[in-house]
C-alpha cells in the first residue's frame, strides 16, 4: 500500500457508499449509479444492459446530469430508440475524463464487459476514493485503488470458477465450424456478448455470413464504429440475407436470448452463457450446446480485484443476480478486509 493511499484511509471516517433497495449504487454525496435515487443529482449508467438502467427516464427528467460513455449513449440510442435520451442532460464522458460537481469529482474508467462499460470513481473533498466496478472481467479491466469499493457479485460463490476459460474461444470456433458443414447455425446471447462472438469468429477466419435481426444489426454497427471487427454482417430484411435463408445456405444467425423459444428450433443452436462451470461447452440436446463464454469476473477474479485494489471497506452488490452475501463473507475470511452485502 502506497503512502498516498495510507493517508486517504486516515481521513475515511464514515461509510461513503451503499446500495439502495432499488439497486442504485450510491457513491459519495451526489452520485447514483445504475438506478434512480431522488437524493442524488448525478446519475451514472455504467453500461447498456437492462438491469443497470433502472429509473433512467426519471433520472433524465430530474437529475442535473446523466453520465455515461459515448459508446453506451450510442448503444442505448439503438436499443431503446433515438428519443429515449432526449429529455435530459446527458454527459458522454470518455474514459479518464472527469466531471466535477459540488466538491466531488466523477471519473469513468474502462471495464471489460460489453462495449462502453465503465467503472466509476468518485473522489470527495476528504480525498477518499470511492469506486464502483460495475460489471467486469479481469483480463482488460484496470484495478483502481479504492478506499471504499462497491463490487459486482454475479459469480460470488467459491464454486463459480472457470479454470478452462483460456480454451473457451477455441471450443466455440470448433463447434461453429463443425455445425456450418451441415447448414445454418443459430447463436443466442445478450447484447454485447453476441458482438463478442462475431468478433471471435471473424478473428478465427470463420467465413460464413452473419445474419442479424434489425436491432442487433444496428447495435453491431455501433460496435464497429468503436473499433470492433465483426466480419460480414447482414440485416435479416436485406435481399441477400433473405436469399441465403431461402436456400438454407450455411450462415450464422444471431438472436437475443429471449428469442430462443421462437426461432431456429429446427437448426443447430449455441447459447453463450456465463452460468457454466463444468467445462468450456456442454451438449443439452441433440442439436444444441451451451458455450461458457462469460463477460463477468469469476470468483477468483473478484477476489483478485479486491486484493489489488486494497480498500478499507468492500460492499458487494446484493440487488442484482449473484452471491453477494457469500462473497462478502469470503472476502473477510480470505483477505481480512471488512465487507458487507447491500442491500441486506
Amino acid at each position: 500500500m502506497n503512502e498516498g493511499n495510507s493517508k486517504r484511509r486516515g481521513s475515511l471516517m464514515t461509510p461513503k457508499a451503499s446500495v439502495a433497495k432499488n439497486g442504485a449504487v450510491l457513491l459519495g454525496k451526489n452520485v447514483a449509479c445504475d438506478s434512480y435515487d431522488p437524493s442524488r443529482s448525478i446519475r451514472v449508467v455504467t453500461h447498456a444492459h437492462y438491469d443497470h438502467l433502472g429509473g433512467l427516464q426519471q433520472s433524465l427528467r430530474r437529475c442535473t446530469a446523466v453520465v455515461m460513455t459515448p459508446a453506451t449513449r450510442d448503444l442505448l440510442t439503438v436499443l431503446r430508440g433515438r428519443a429515449s435520451l432526449m429529455n435530459g442532460n446527458v454527459y458522454a464522458l470518455d474514459y479518464g475524463q472527469t466531471l466535477s460537481y459540488d466538491s466531488e469529482k466523477v471519473t469513468l474508467h474502462p471495464a471489460d464487459h460489453i462495449l462502453g462499460a465503465a467503472q466509476v470513481l468518485v473522489e470527495d473533498r476528504d480525498g477518499a476514493r470511492i469506486v464502483y466496478t460495475g460489471d467486469f472481467r479481469m483480463s482488460q479491466t484496470p484495478v483502481l485503488d479504492a478506499d471504499v469499493l462497491v463490487l459486482e457479485a454475479t459469480y460470488g460463490n467459491p464454486f463459480q470458477v472457470r479454470p478452462f476459460r483460456k480454451i473457451v474461444e477455441t471450443a466455440l470456433v470448433s463447434l461453429v465450424e463443425s455445425a456450418l458443414r451441415n447448414g445454418p447455425l443459430y447463436v443466442f446471447g445478450y447484447h454485447g456478448k453476441l458482438q463478442e462472438v462475431m468478433q471471435i469468429l471473424n478473428e478465427n477466419d470463420v467465413a460464413a455470413p452473419f445474419i442479424l435481426p434489425e436491432k442487433i444489426f444496428y447495435a453491431t454497427k455501433v460496435c464497429e464504429r468503436y473499433g470492433m471487427r465483426v466480419g460480414k454482417v447482414l440485416a435479416a430484411n436485406e435481399e441477400e440475407a433473405k436469399e441465403i435463408s431461402r436456400r438454407n445456405e450455411p450462415h450464422v444467425a444471431f438472436y437475443h436470448m429471449n428469442s430462443k423459444r421462437y426461432v431456429g428450433t429446427d437448426c443447430f443452436r449455441i447459447c453463450v452463457s456465463g452460468w457454466e462451470f463444468s467445462g468450456p461447452r456442454r451438449q443439452i440436446a441433440p442439436n444444441e450446446h451451451i458455450v461458457a463464454l462469460s463477460d463477468h469476473a469469476d470468483f477468483k477474479e473478484l477476489l483478485q480485484y479486491v486484493s489489488e485494489s486494497n480498500p478499507k471497506l468492500v460492499i458487494t452488490d446484493n440487488h442484482r443476480v449473484g452471491d453477494a452475501v457469500v462473497l462478502a463473507r469470503e472476502i473477510e475470511k480470505r483477505l481480512g478486509i471488512p465487507a458487507k452485502a447491500m442491500p441486506s
